[in-house]
Parts: structure tokens; C-alpha cells; sequence
């Protein structure tokens, strides 16, 4: 996960981006009590905090990861969960929560949050390593936190 990642100095980088990081502080601490409220006073748009929010953070909020949340879509086949619940147990990752839909046309979206904090492997790797399981795919990082 780290080789996706990039210091760079704000003043490069879009005015927004900044908004977002304002937005998100905002929410944190409670000054303002959900994201319209929040985005107008940092002077940007929803879909624009929507955009940004999971992949604009500050240092220290990279350096205290703990938990991620990956989605997936799985084949409706016995195993294939378990395999990838394996996958990531070996990574020493923890389960935290698994969320599954109905299948429909023989595929279940996965959402599964993990805890990260003690994983031997990037989360990048993880996700590649989801990819190569067999009825598994599309397996995204939806947040980090």
C-alpha cells in the first residue's frame, strides 16, 4: 500500500484538495454535523469531498491505520469466501466485519472490514492476492482508517 502513496507539499497541489482535508477535520471533531454542512463551510462541493475523502489524508492519519474495508465479488460457489477469508488471515489481517448480498447471476458482493494493524504484507499485496483466488474478483479498497 505504501508504494501507492506519495508526499507531496500542498502548495502543488489543488485548492480542493485542501477543502477536503478541512471538510474531513470538521466532521472529526463534531464543529459541523454531516458533509452539506461540512463541505460548504470548507468551501467545496459534495461530490467533490465524495471524490477525495478515502485517498486525501494527513500524515498522521496514514500512520494510525488500523482497520481497512475492501469489496469484492465473489462466485456463488462452496469456498470461495473461505478461501479469501484465508488469504487474508494469513496476511495475519483480523476479520472485523463481513458483509454479503444475495447472489444474483451466481456472483455475491463481499464487504469484509479489517483490522491491519499487525498484516505482514502490504495492503496492495492483499488485494492482489485476492485478485489470484480462484472465484474471486474486482476486489477494491474502499477506505482506510
Amino acid at each position: 500500500m505504501e508504494s501507492d502513496y506519495l508526499y507531496v507539499h500542498k502548495s502543488i497541489l489543488p485548492d480542493c484538495l485542501d477543502g477536503v482535508l478541512r471538510a474531513k477535520r470538521l466532521l472529526e471533531s463534531g464543529r459541523s454535523k454531516n458533509v452539506s454542512a461540512a463541505v460548504k463551510e470548507a468551501g467545496i462541493s459534495r461530490s467533490t469531498f465524495y471524490k477525495y475523502k478515502d485517498f486525501v489524508m494527513e500524515p498522521y492519519e496514514s500512520a494510525r491505520a488500523r482497520n481497512a474495508v475492501i469489496s469484492m465479488l465473489l462466485t456463488h460457489e462452496s469456498g470461495v469466501l473461505n478461501a479469501v477469508l484465508s488469504c487474508i488471515s494469513s496476511a495475519n489481517g483480523s476479520i472485523l466485519t463481513i458483509t454479503q448480498s444475495l447472489p444474483i447471476r451466481g456472483k455475491a458482493s463481499v464487504t469484509v472490514s479489517v483490522d491491519i494493524s499487525g498484516m505482514n504484507i502490504s495492503l496492495t499485496d492483499l488485494l492482489e492476492k485476492i485478485e489470484k483466488t480462484e472465484g474471486a474478483e474486482n476486489a477494491k479498497l474502499v477506505a482506510v482508517e
